[in-house]
């Protein structure tokens, strides 16, 4: 499967959403999300932003071909990536909240909000479409393979406003935090890595609910869509007495734009020299070598706060914990008890490598 993004250009009229479904779907292809990214033209029509499913053996073409047949313009056609499937209200908030943190980030924001990137002013054509924006004195070039709407750049020129606002208001600049790390997986996919605060209580919830309950059985050893309130605070931060005696520290995997999270460590010291740990990533992000580098992120975690092991227990069938170990470069034993896997690993290969 690929995903693709199209942009149509939709008349105004009754019944014409979904001529447009009928013609993706008749094409073998499936609209996982649909949103207005232009105005209004003199005709009443609007472009719309389409992320389509191409599944392996269609061409793209033939998609936007049957959706020129039902006299549907297709004006864009260009591929697109897991990670634009975060839900695009969330990441707008995300973003004003960056900015209200730290107005000097405004630039920044606004190339992620119009998936853009910063580019120097006079750079080469091959840099696809290149629009200015004023920020504060200074000027902004964002550029993409794509063109900008009008739509878009009011949206990006409200971030802007906020922090002009906030820039007049007196209120002290801040330095700029340090980003966020960020890890290349294997497909080329990226993910900023963080640990967890109490504020990132929604992120965790959703990438919860969005896992099937495969997967939130393996980790939490219930299928339940939702997470017990007491244990969603303990993963953020919030201490609770229940949950054992040590701090429990979560380590989020977010796409590039802070949206979403699509997978998330924790770890716990639990004894003298142990320390607990569960991984789960959200079954779209699976495959792709996240999961690997979470355990790594714990190891370090449990590391850094004197442990000389990490503990897991988890269902029987739940091999891929002990694959995961391993492949981070521990060297994990393990044994059933209890009808429940029980697995240890020393921490030294890690630390040293590491250090």
């Amino acid at each position: 499967m690929a995903l693709w993004r199209v942009h149509v250009e939709l008349e105004d009229r009754p019944g014409r959403l979904g001529e447009l479904a009928t013609a993706v779907g008749g094409s073998g292809c499936n609209i996982l999300s649909l949103h207005v990214v232009g105005e209004p033209a003199d005709d009443g029509s609007v472009t719309d932003e389409l992320l389509v499913e191409v599944p392996g053996g269609i061409e793209p073409a033939g998609m936007a071909a049957a959706v020129e047949r039902a006299g549907i313009p297709c004006t864009l056609l260009v591929r697109a990536d897991a990670t634009e499937l975060a839900d695009t209200a969330t990441t707008a908030l995300a973003l004003a909240r960056m900015v209200a943190a730290d107005p000097g980030s405004a630039p920044r924001a606004v190339a992620t909000l119009l998936r853009a990137r910063i580019v120097e002013p006079g750079a080469p054509a091959g840099t696809g479409h290149v629009h200015p924006l004023r920020v504060g004195t200074a000027q902004v070039h964002l550029g993409r393979s794509w063109p900008f709407t009008a739509t878009e750049l009011s949206r990006a020129a409200a971030l802007l406003e906020l922090a002009a606002q906030l820039s007049l208001s007196g209120q002290p600049a801040r330095r700029a935090a340090q980003p966020d790390p960020v890890l290349l997986l294997v497909d080329g996919s990226e993910v900023r890595v963080r640990t967890a605060t109490p504020a990132d209580r929604p992120l965790v919830t959703a990438l919860h609910a969005r896992c099937s309950p495969a997967t939130r059985s393996a980790r939490f050893l219930s299928a339940a869509p939702r997470l017990d309130p007491d244990e969603l605070d303990t993963l953020v931060g919030i201490p609770h007495t229940a949950f054992g005696p040590g701090a429990k520290r979560t380590i989020l995997a977010l796409t590039t734009d802070g949206g979403s999270a699509v997978g998330m460590a924790d770890v716990e010291r639990t004894a003298a020299t142990a320390a607990s740990f569960a991984v789960v990533v959200e079954d779209a992000w699976q495959d792709r070598g996240l999961g690997t580098a979470l355990v790594r992120r714990a190891a370090e975690a449990a590391a850094e706060q004197g442990g000389e092991e990490l503990v897991a227990t988890t269902p029987t069938q739940n091999m891929q914990v002990v694959k995961l170990l391993r492949r981070a470069g521990l060297r994990p034993t393990a044994e059933i008890t209890g009808g429940m896997l029980h697995v240890r690993a020393p921490l030294s290969p890690v630390v040293s490598r590491v250090g």
